[in-house]
């Protein structure tokens, strides 16, 4: 287990964009964390980390946004109206885990089951107003807490 405290939104970008640079192509991270706590600040520096030029936005209603660079793909999920495994069928969530593309899922807490083993969860804290602690664990650590 690993924790970061970033002091504003640029040291969010700052972080995820260095540790993008450190997984292996079809990793799958999960986030757990509040509305407002930084999961799309995240996501877009680790797209921009790996090298992506996108607009990074929430995918909330398209339930998931395609961030394509040269040399990396990422899938980015908003997993807060999946309440089904029909309902996570649908949204082709398994279709993507066969690719080399990152998958980074919002509100994972909602498909767990769905993720797979090797999968990171993040664990985001609002400390203050723009600082933020984030705990990278590893989904059987995850599981014991």
């Amino acid at each position: 287990m690993k924790e970061v405290i970033t002091y504003s939104y640029e040291e969010t970008l700052a972080m995820a964009s260095d540790y993008a640079k450190t997984l292996p192509k079809g990793s799958v991270i999960g986030f757990v964390g509040g509305l407002g706590m930084g999961k799309t600040a995240f996501t877009t520096g680790f797209v921009k980390g790996l090298g992506i030029n996108a607009d990074v936005s929430s995918p909330t209603f398209a339930i998931c946004n395609d961030y394509i660079g040269e040399k990396a793909r990422v899938y980015h999920f908003d997993m807060y109206r999946v309440e089904s495994w029909d309902d996570l069928y649908s949204t082709g969530f398994f279709d993507y885990l066969e690719t080399d593309a990152y998958i980074l899922a919002e509100w994972s807490e909602n498909v767990f089951g769905a993720l797979p083993d090797d999968a990171v969860i993040i664990e985001i804290e609002k400390i203050y107003e723009n600082t933020r602690k984030f705990i990278f664990k590893s989904k059987s650590d995850y599981i014991e807490d």
